[in-house]
C-alpha cells in the first residue's frame, strides 16, 4: 500500500508541496480577522483566508480549504510568503510565484495556485474598503 507522500510524489507534487501538504502550515482561523474572504472556485474547490494586518503589513495569515492537495500546498505556500509582507508587496504575487515557490504541482493543479490569489485579492480589497 502506497502512502500519502508516495501517491503525491507520482503525482507530480514537489517535496516543498508535500511537506506543506502533510504538516497543514498556517491552516486555521483567525478568530476577528482584520481581512477575510471565502471564494469558491469554478472547480468547486473553497478557500478562506483570514489575515491580521498591522501598520500596513500583514503579520498573520492563515487559511482553510475544502479541496483538494493543490488548494492546501497553494494555500499553505501563499500565507507563508505573505506574512511580515505589506498589503501592496501581497497584492503583486501571484499564480506564478506561488507555483515557484513550491517548485512543482500537477499540470491539473495550477488553478489551485490562481484560488489562492483570487481570494487574498479579495480579502485584501475588502479590507481596503472598510
Amino acid at each position: 500500500m502506497s502512502t500519502i507522500r508516495e501517491l503525491l510524489t507520482a503525482s507530480g507534487y514537489s517535496d516543498r508541496a508535500i511537506e506543506y501538504y502533510e504538516n497543514r502550515i498556517n491552516v486555521g482561523a483567525i478568530e476577528n480577522p482584520d481581512a477575510y474572504c471565502r471564494h469558491t472556485g469554478s472547480c468547486g474547490d473553497t478557500i478562506e483566508i483570514f489575515l491580521k494586518i498591522s501598520s500596513g503589513k500583514i503579520t498573520e495569515a492563515k487559511f482553510q480549504a475544502i479541496g483538494c492537495a493543490g488548494s492546501f500546498c497553494s494555500g499553505s505556500a501563499l500565507t507563508s510568503m505573505i506574512i511580515g509582507k505589506t498589503l501592496e508587496e501581497s497584492w503583486d504575487i501571484n499564480e506564478l510565484d506561488i507555483l515557484e515557490h513550491l517548485g512543482n504541482i500537477p499540470e491539473e493543479k495550477v488553478h489551485c495556485a490562481h484560488l489562492t490569489v483570487t481570494t487574498l485579492r479579495k480579502a485584501m480589497s475588502d479590507y481596503q474598503h472598510k
